[in-house]
């Protein structure tokens, strides 16, 4: 199945357009002592399930190295919604948190949010990412050495191999990109290790497990879109585009400043 990928409205009018839109309404709290004192240098504890997450410092952000594995509730992909959140795990389709804690999936992949839920779901100290905190991330990896090539500049067109995690990704032989074992002292440099865990599309199809990753952003594209970023087995770039909120795509979260 051909990965979709919806592209972005050029920068001015997405500026203009953006003062109108509501974007994720996220508690603005300080992290709590216990969560500090359960951090080190490389990994912390989420105290709401004990699930404990790698992290990597990238330039000034501190990000999640895996995705996000909170699951409150679960459902089958043909149950969805732009306004309910909703929690899903590829290829599991009942009702059980226990159950789907089990699947092969979900210790892999983590689980797969729809936008409200995403919202909402990352833990105390950490948030759901902005588009300005991707762009951050970006910016910095394509200005310091982390291009494929070993090239430097260009936004995020060479950027995927440096993002990317070193396997699970369906074989390409594009270069520079995820899929390809080129240039192997680039592949997952940045230590992000993005991974490809498909999405839940607005029809409740799943797709594109081993193929791609996508994640969201906090900030609303249109009524019923938000950005997100992706990461493509056979594309050296970084996408940015806009989707359903309805969807279903993995959460990376950006540690508080």
């Amino acid at each position: 199945m051909k990965t979709k990928i919806r592209f972005w409205m050029p920068a001015i009018l997405f500026a203009l357009f953006s003062v109108f839109l509501t974007n994720c309404k996220e508690k603005e709290e300080e992290p709590l002592p216990e969560v500090e004192q359960l951090e080190n240098d490389t990994s912390f504890t989420d105290t709401r399930d004990g699930n404990v997450y790698k992290k990597i410092k990238i330039g000034n952000q501190i990000w999640m190295a895996e995705n996000l594995r909170y699951l409150p509730s679960v459902v089958g992909s043909g149950t969805g919604s732009e306004t309910t959140p909703y929690y899903y795990v590829y290829g599991y389709n009942g009702t059980n948190v226990s159950v789907a804690k089990e699947t092969e999936n979900y210790k892999t992949y983590g689980v797969l949010y729809n936008w409200p839920a995403a919202c909402t779901s990352c833990p105390e100290g950490w948030h759901l990412p902005t588009d300005a905190d991707w762009i951050e991330l970006e910016t910095y990896l394509a200005n310091n050495g982390y291009n494929y090539d070993g090239s430097e500049g260009g936004d995020r067109m060479k950027i995927a191999k440096a993002m990317a995690s070193t396997n699970g990704w369906i074989s390409s032989s594009e270069v520079g990109t995820p899929g390809n074992t080129d240039y192997p002292e680039y592949r997952n440099k940045s230590g992000f290790t993005a991974l490809p865990g498909g999405y839940r599309y607005m029809t409740g199809r799943l797709y594109d497990i081993g193929n791609a990753g996508r994640w969201w952003t906090t900030n609303m594209a249109y009524s019923t879109t938000a950005w997100l970023r992706i990461i493509v087995s056979d594309y050296s770039n970084v996408f940015r585009g806009e989707d359903n909120l309805s969807l279903g795509l993995s959460v990376r979260c950006v540690k508080n400043k």
